[in-house]
């Protein structure tokens, strides 16, 4: 199943994130696809919002992974760039299979680590403040994610 979604400025990225994270589940894998700039940290400060998390999601680009465990349930946030052509080894996978929701830039460095039922959000920069998400569920349960998003993200339009 894939879904596009057209946001036309950051707080609507930001909304899209709230959306999805109304869905999500202790153990949801979200792999994040997009140019450098494209908006994936955005979106995932968006589903932190609505979590409640503790503080505000920020790139873990520096530092491959943030958590923020205050909230309805944990956040996880890898950015797997820095790993490229690396030893992979870092006990990501408790995170990746853990009790929060992971979600993961750059998931193509750390391909071995991901599992077969995941969702892919692929964000494109339109121009502007203006993205196209698409997202592509592998799974039943991430089929019915994006379908409970996008309803629960219509209404706040």
């Amino acid at each position: 199943m894939e879904k596009f979604i057209i946001t036309k400025s950051k707080d609507e990225t930001v909304a899209l994130g709230e959306a999805l994270a109304s869905t999500l589940a202790g153990g949801d894998v979200i792999l994040l696809k997009g140019d450098l700039g494209a908006g994936k940290t955005t979106f995932v400060s968006g589903v932190g919002k609505a979590l409640g998390a503790e503080s505000n999601v920020i790139s873990p680009t520096f530092n491959i992974m943030k958590c923020y465990f205050k909230g309805r349930i944990p956040l996880y946030h890898i950015d797997a760039y820095r790993l490229e052509n690396q030893n992979i080894e870092l006990g990501l996978d408790e995170f990746i299979e853990g009790d929060g929701a992971c979600f993961i830039e750059w998931p193509d460095f750390i391909a071995p680590l991901l599992p077969a039922e995941r969702l892919t959000l692929s964000i494109h920069n339109l121009g502007g403040d203006n993205r196209q998400l698409s997202f592509s569920a592998e799974g039943e349960h991430y089929e019915k994610e994006i379908m409970k998003m996008e309803e629960i993200y219509g209404t706040r339009k």
